[in-house]
């Protein structure tokens, strides 16, 4: 495996074992729960199984579907792309190249945004760059009464949240729409919520490989200074924010003042930054018009 040769029987054990010191070479943090999970994915089982028949020999056409995603694992291929899928917010999601692979911080976004949807009435909620649908998702599985809109530039990246919605049983509840930010976008929301590009060009080659190379470009690029597509967001949110609505975006850690100026100069009331769990400001929230 990965150039050395394998033994005539590997079993399930001596396969994770050899597969955690490959991983620890490239990097990764968790090397033995990545082997763990590709492996189970190769073998097409829970990963339960691995620990209850840890002596099981691989057959050959097993370590061959092994050896395949551990080099590309171990070559910057993201996890989720080898298998397909991803854990967001209790939820599975498919993954592709097409969007970006949801983050823990993104999953804080919608605890924001759970607290901050109005729970006695209908509402109507936007979200601006979907991707997979993720943020889109959530809203509509965990507020039962919200009319979710859920927008993307991207086709590609449109097809995966409609699929994504369907298989956790949303899709009726969302309105998918291709479209500029807020440029096909009618009427004003209760909620509006943004997790679109911050990242300096400047900084995008010092990405992690499997970030650089495997996700969408336009997903991580926030032009010169990382504020170009949130300046666009917030230039337009008063028109389409309520006067009781709130809009809440996710954005660099250095950020924060300069957004929350864009806010107030867009005509948006009470602009605060939130800080996510490692302490960074990681989020802007701001009112409509009053």
């Amino acid at each position: 495996m990965g150039g050395r040769t394998v033994a005539a029987e590997w079993t399930i054990r001596e396969v994770l074992n050899w597969t955690r010191g490959y991983f620890k070479t490239a990097g990764i943090t968790q090397p033995r729960l990545e082997a763990e999970i590709l492996l189970a994915h190769a073998l097409d089982v829970e990963r339960l199984h691995l620990y209850l028949t840890p002596d099981k020999p691989l057959t050959t056409d097993e370590r061959e579907r092994y050896r395949t995603v551990v080099k590309a694992r171990h070559g910057g291929t993201p996890l989720q792309h080898l298998t397909g899928e991803v854990g967001f917010y209790g939820l599975r999601f498919r993954a592709s190249e097409q969007a970006l692979i949801p983050r823990p911080e993104t999953e804080e976004l919608i605890d924001h945004a759970l607290r901050l949807a109005p729970r006695a009435r209908d509402i109507r909620c936007l979200d601006l760059g979907t991707g997979s649908g993720v943020i889109a998702i959530c809203l509509a599985r965990y507020l039962p009464r919200a009319q979710v809109t859920a927008l993307d530039i991207s086709s590609s990246a449109l097809e995966l949240a409609i699929e994504n919605a369907r298989m956790n049983e949303v899709g009726e509840r969302i309105e998918f729409l291709q479209s500029d930010w807020f440029a096909s976008v009618d009427g004003t929301f209760d909620l509006i919520i943004a997790n679109p590009p911050y990242i300096g060009q400047d900084e995008l080659d010092a990405l992690p490989v499997e970030v650089r190379d495997h996700e969408p470009r336009e997903a991580l690029d926030g032009g010169a200074d990382g504020l170009e597509q949130i300046a666009r967001i917030v230039d337009a949110a008063a028109t389409h924010t309520a006067p009781e609505g709130r809009i809440l975006i996710e954005i660099g850690s250095s950020q924060g003042d300069q957004v929350r100026s864009l806010m107030a100069d867009a005509g948006l009331t009470d602009a605060t930054l939130l800080t996510d769990l490692a302490g960074k400001h990681r989020f802007a929230i701001a009112g409509g018009k009053t």
